[in-house]
């Protein structure tokens, strides 16, 4: 269990991270700057981090259903 948890943290401070810059990044781009491209480069790492993180949860749980399926079988012979 600890790779996951180990897994499951980096995924949560990655895509935080991500998701930080990307807020500020959009607004900056729509209440300072005057330039509409960093309102998209702010929706991007928002999408990314949202990404990031989805992924980070379903290859963290299909690590463990994996895990947990081998057990029931080995148990179960």
């Amino acid at each position: 269990m600890e790779n996951y948890t180990k897994m499951l943290h980096a995924t949560k401070y990655v895509g935080a991270t991500l998701l930080t810059i990307g807020i500020a990044i959009f607004l900056y781009g729509a209440l300072i700057s005057e330039f509409s491209t960093a309102i998209g480069v702010g929706i991007g790492v928002v999408m990314g981090a949202v990404f990031i993180f989805l992924i980070g949860m379903i290859l963290v749980a299909s690590e463990e259903m994996l895990l947990n399926s081998s057990k029931l079988k080995k148990e179960s012979v």
